[in-house]
């Protein structure tokens, strides 16, 4: 049976892949080595992982969800020992163990840029979500403007009270997006100043959610709660020494913008996906 070298990742030499979990298929995970880097492997059967395979197989979500789920367990393992440099599910895969070392060799400057970069902290993400109907009633106190239409409405005759209360709604549905997006915005300038460097991801097209079964969260919600319309999507790489201050300020600020409807999804450490790539800086 032919078999490929399937990677996962690439690390530094020295640590050994003793207590490794195991990987697709259940493979035993091993580390190939090129100097002074490595790749974490498994030995796969190449009939189940050429091109034409994993196209027809992209459309069983058992399938796809179950080899997500290794990938996933080998990175966390590895960066839970030390820098990594994830690679993305079945994007990398050579037809030996010399074309992994031949690929270390020729990327290995590009490789020790992206290991220095993500060895300065760990990736953790935040999602913040908003509850429209408890913004709503919120808006008032945050914002001037719909606070005095509120109380002219209040105040006013019969006949020009439903104008007001027309023009106040109208308000109220753009004020509400364009809060969510102020605050969202405010949130993850003041988490930055705590972390090495963030990165923003694109919010979903589906804009609501539920907690993830296992994730952690600051605002301890049960799983399965419903979440709302998600305002940000965001990603931090927290240096070690960082890590309190940062989980601090974020408290402070779960605290402040819960009672506002807002709701927060923080979860990690995880493999550091988002930062996984050259830059201009280090």
């Amino acid at each position: 049976m032919a078999r490929i070298s399937y990677v996962y990742g690439i690390v530094v030499a020295e640590p050994a892949a003793s207590g490794a979990p195991l990987g697709l298929d259940d493979a035993p995970v091993v580390l190939r080595r090129e100097g002074d880097l490595a790749a974490i492997t498994s030995e796969l059967d190449s009939d189940q992982y050429d091109t034409a395979s994993i196209e027809e197989r992209s459309g069983d979500v058992d399938w796809v969800a179950a080899r997500a789920v290794a990938h996933d367990r080998v990175l966390s393992w590895a960066s839970d020992r030390g820098p990594v440099v994830p690679l993305a599910m079945f994007t990398s895969m050579f037809r030996s163990a010399d074309g992994v070392r031949d690929m270390l060799r020729e990327r290995a400057s590009s490789l020790h840029a992206v290991l220095r970069r993500v060895g300065r902290g760990r990736e953790y993400a935040l999602r913040v979500y908003r509850i429209d109907a408890e913004l709503r009633a919120a808006l008032p106190s945050l914002n001037p403007e719909i606070a005095s239409l509120s109380e002219s409405a209040k105040a006013a005759a019969p006949g020009q009270r439903y104008l007001l209360e027309r023009k106040l709604d109208e308000r109220l549905k753009e004020e509400l997006r364009a809060t969510s997006s102020r605050i969202a915005i405010e949130i993850h300038d003041e988490l930055a100043a705590f972390a090495v460097e963030t990165a923003m991801s694109p919010i979903p097209r589906v804009a609501t959610g539920s907690l993830p079964r296992g994730a952690e969260t600051t605002t301890g919600a049960e799983q399965g709660d419903v979440l709302g319309t998600m305002v940000l999507n965001a990603a931090f790489l927290v240096a070690p020494g960082r890590m309190g201050a940062f989980q601090e300020r974020l408290t402070e600020i779960v605290a402040k913008r819960q009672a506002a409807g807002f709701r927060f999804d923080f979860t990690g450490p995880w493999p550091p996906y988002h930062f996984a790539h050259d830059g201009d800086h280090e």
